[in-house]
């Protein structure tokens, strides 16, 4: 399975001009043969190749006076970035089709200096790990990298990152195998909410930290420093900078929350039930901001890959399952309840449920139900059968080592 790893990195003066100029040798190609394409289209010719882009757009341009400083970075990131843009073309076809599963992609679109992220791939032939724990890249020189852990695998790509507030990451795609872990005879329905974060169907509760509600003062302080800044000054762009940063501490601070939470429930279950939530439908509501807070979608992801990493069962419950209407002890069904409902009574065995334990205890019970039968689908709360998502690739970073069993494969030197 393939997995990738995140560092931060931190280039002197000189690299971060190369990088800089190699993040924009890389827009620059990506947008002459998106442009070539499109004019070829909207002319009605067929579809312009890669070798032909590649031909016109990195072999020749590099000897035009007003391409010649594409010759000043690697060929292998000229090349990577078209080998991107035919990816995106190939997403955006399938899509169309109905090959792709998920989500409707759309055209590949031109691509801003402006943009706040900046970023380059590269393969094996553009970098090469140093032995005294420096990563060399091709016409960047050696960039000094913080190495939280060690690499599982030699690298197969590494991708060059430049985020909003200017941080410099490097990110490593590895081939490793699984880590099988010892198995375990429990299993665990988990319900996602709002007033806590997660409530496990053995009562456990997992309370939420919410972030960006914490830290909404020092952005709101921040935003009004940034508004009052004159458009295209330099202050206004370190005020800009201040703010991103800001959203980069609550972004890391809950993405560590979620490994941390998600680790310890693949640790301590056999298999995980959760139920599928419409995240992108509770985001156009009023509880918007709380629920892209709280990041269900990236925890359930970590639970996804981290189960299929350690040999542990995931599935998911469909999104229609009633698990708050039903009574996890005597199955019957007694109507949906509003959301300030948060303790009710069933009506036939007299039993008295909290909301959010029921819901994690029945979908338990359903989780086990389709593991059993071991059937594709799943039937609604209608009956009606519902075709279960497949299990997407890992793009998040992976998860931490297990204590005591640090894996021995890496970096030279360390």
């Amino acid at each position: 399975m393939q997995l990738r790893y995140n560092y931060r990195a931190y280039p002197d003066a000189s690299q971060c001009r190369a990088l800089a100029k190699a993040f924009g040798c890389a827009r620059v190609v990506w947008n002459d043969c998106l442009r070539d394409r499109k004019e070829a289209h909207a002319a009605g010719l067929p579809y312009v190749s890669s070798g032909e882009l590649s031909q016109r757009r990195i072999t020749q341009a590099k000897r035009t006076q007003e391409r010649s400083w594409l010759a000043e970075v690697s060929a292998v990131v000229l090349q990577q970035s078209l080998r991107d843009l035919d990816a995106a073309y190939r997403n955006f076809f399938d899509s169309l089709k109905g090959k792709r599963r998920g989500r409707r992609v759309g055209p590949p679109r031109y691509k801003s200096k402006k943009d706040t992220r900046q970023s380059i791939r590269l393969n094996t032939n553009a970098f090469s790990l140093q032995a005294n724990g420096t990563v060399y890249v091709a016409k960047v020189g050696n960039l000094k990298v913080r190495w939280s852990r060690r690499l599982p695998a030699t690298p197969t790509s590494l991708t060059v990152t430049l985020d909003s507030s200017g941080r410099y990451f490097l990110s490593f795609v590895v081939d490793t195998e699984p880590d099988i872990l010892p198995r375990t005879e429990t299993d665990t329905g988990i319900d996602l909410g709002l007033s806590a974060f997660a409530v496990l169907s053995d009562g456990t509760k997992i309370s939420a930290p919410r972030f960006l509600r914490r830290a909404e003062k020092k952005l709101r302080r921040l935003q009004r420093e940034l508004s009052r800044k004159a458009r295209g000054s330099r202050n206004r762009a370190k005020a800009r900078i201040k703010v991103a940063r800001q959203h980069a501490r609550v972004t890391d601070r809950r993405r560590d929350f979620h490994h941390k939470a998600s680790t310890q429930i693949i640790r301590d279950n056999q298999a995980v039930y959760v139920e599928d939530l419409a995240v992108a439908s509770l985001g156009r509501t009023r509880l918007a901001k709380s629920v892209h807070d709280a990041g269900w979608a990236a925890f359930v992801g970590m639970l996804e890959y981290k189960a299929a990493k350690h040999g542990r069962t995931f599935t998911k419950v469909d999104r229609v399952f009633p698990s708050s209407q039903l009574c996890s002890a005597c199955g019957f069904r007694d109507g949906p309840k509003p959301l300030h409902i948060r303790e009710w009574t069933c009506g036939r065995c007299g039993t008295t449920h909290e909301r959010d334990h029921n819901a994690a205890c029945n979908v338990l019970t359903e989780g086990r139900r389709i593991v059993a039968t071991g059937r594709v689908e799943t039937s609604n709360a209608c009956g009606a059968p519902v075709r279960r998502v497949h299990v997407p690739a890992q793009r998040g970073e992976a998860g931490s080592p297990r204590k005591g069993q640090p894996t021995q494969a890496g970096i030279p030197g360390l």
